[in-house]
């Protein structure tokens, strides 16, 4: 929805919306798929009963799609495999669900987890079906996947309020806006004194007053006096609310444990502009307005860090992968920002053991047969470890896997594509 996701295709914030269908509400969420927004995807699985594992029909699982859903399965949570672009000339469905298969017993998925049910879509012609010649000109047949195979989530209504907060969004008339799901009790709107907020067990509950209170409605919201356990609500009238914080009941606090976020991999220096060309293009070019920004970016993007320079005028700021960064520094240009940027650079970090640790990528390449040997020697050169390599059952294409020291993969994309003269999938 917003103007970066259209223009590259991904999805970077997480989305909500909600949907009755046959008298259930159902509340669906939208996470990125792409490893470097990993810090949305964690925050996301603790508001959901189970997830939709969407695939191609024709590149079957990806890496990032093991990081997703890695990390679903060891929440315990029940997915349901939606095997999508079935219309594809070359779509091999059985192969897709059986390599599908495989990735959810090497993740050590449990045998009920292991029993999922399998839906085929072509989302662009809004068809799905349970077979894969099948389809209905409808989505019905993911909806009564979500209600039949998911499970409806567990709740405790008279207990004491308890609410995580997993995301956070702004608006101009109501400012800073808690986004969480009920996990027990109930949420009262303009209930001044009874409700307080907390980090983990160790904090102290500050008072707060929720202003108004909204559930997702289609792909909407609609403001509701109250909601109860099981509900994703968004409320309003908390300026300082943080991601990972609790919203409980005063009298009887009962704070949830506050949310881990993988450590960030990459860092890279935002200072200001110093060049002659200073002030050319944006119109927010000091240090305090730099920094003001990025304090704000903290408050919702939770996988990021900030840490001020000796200098005064320059920050570094440390994320989850190039892309991550690259997309804050585009939004701050867009915004009229200047900013000086120095190279990306790997976090290196020292074990117990004293030995030195760096990041790891998994990289899979694939390339028409000709190109094969480019490939191989690019990555061997940028100290990459062959895992796994073949020929693809369709087409004249070669597949590299390879894992890839992080240091190796930044800037990788551009050799590569000209290496295989812009062939290679990766």
């Amino acid at each position: 929805s917003n103007d970066q996701e259209r223009e590259r295709g991904i999805t970077i914030l997480a989305k909500n919306a909600a949907i009755d269908y046959k008298g259930v509400k159902v509340n669906l969420v939208d996470t990125p798929g792409h490893a470097d927004f990993g810090g949305e995807v964690e925050r996301i699985l603790n508001m959901v009963d189970g997830v939709l594992l969407v695939v191609d029909s024709v590149e079957g699982p990806k890496p990032q799609t093991r990081f997703v859903l890695k990390k679903a399965l060891e929440l315990g949570l029940k997915a349901v495999l939606v095997v999508n672009k079935i219309d594809r000339p070359q779509a091999r469905p059985d192969y897709v669900v059986d390599k599908a298969f495989d990735l959810f017993v090497e993740l050590d998925a449990t045998d009920e987890q292991t029993d999922f049910d399998i839906v085929y879509a072509s989302a662009l012609n809004g068809q799905a079906g349970t077979e894969p010649d099948a389809l209905k000109d409808d989505m019905t047949a993911i909806l009564d996947a979500i209600v039949e195979s998911i499970p409806a989530p567990e709740v405790d209504a008279e207990a004491p309020a308890q609410l995580l907060v997993a995301n956070i969004d702004f608006d101009d008339f109501k400012g800073k806006l808690g986004i969480g799901r009920v996990k027990q009790g109930k949420l009262k709107a303009g209930d001044a004194g009874t409700f307080g907020a907390m980090k983990g067990p160790d904090d102290d509950c500050r008072a707060i007053k929720i202003n108004d209170l909204f559930v997702y409605d289609n792909l909407g919201r609609k403001a509701v006096d109250e909601a109860s356990a099981g509900e994703i609500v968004m409320f309003s009238g908390v300026s300082d609310i943080q991601i990972g914080e609790t919203v409980t009941e005063k009298a009887d606090p009962q704070p949830l444990p506050c949310l881990e976020v993988e450590e960030p991999t990459v860092s890279m220096s935002f200072a200001v502009n110093k060049s002659p060309l200073a002030g050319r293009e944006g119109d927010k070019l000091t240090s305090r307005v730099i920094r003001d920004r990025l304090m704000k970016e903290l408050d919702r993007n939770v996988a990021l860090q900030v840490e001020p320079q000796d200098s005064g005028d320059a920050f570094t700021v440390s994320g989850r992968g190039p892309l991550h960064l690259t997309v804050l520094i585009e939004t701050m240009r867009r915004e009229g920002f200047e900013l000086e940027i120095g190279p990306p650079e790997v976090i290196i970090k020292t074990g117990d053991d004293g030995k030195k640790q760096e990041p790891y990528d998994a990289v899979e390449v694939q390339v028409p047969d000709e190109y094969a040997s480019n490939v191989v020697d690019l990555l061997n050169r940028r100290k990459g470890e062959m895992q796994d390599m073949g020929k693809t059952d369709i087409g004249d294409y070669t597949y590299v896997k390879y894992l890839l020291p992080t240091r190796g993969s930044i800037g990788l994309r551009t050799n590569l594509l000209s290496a295989t003269r812009g062939t290679a999938v990766i």
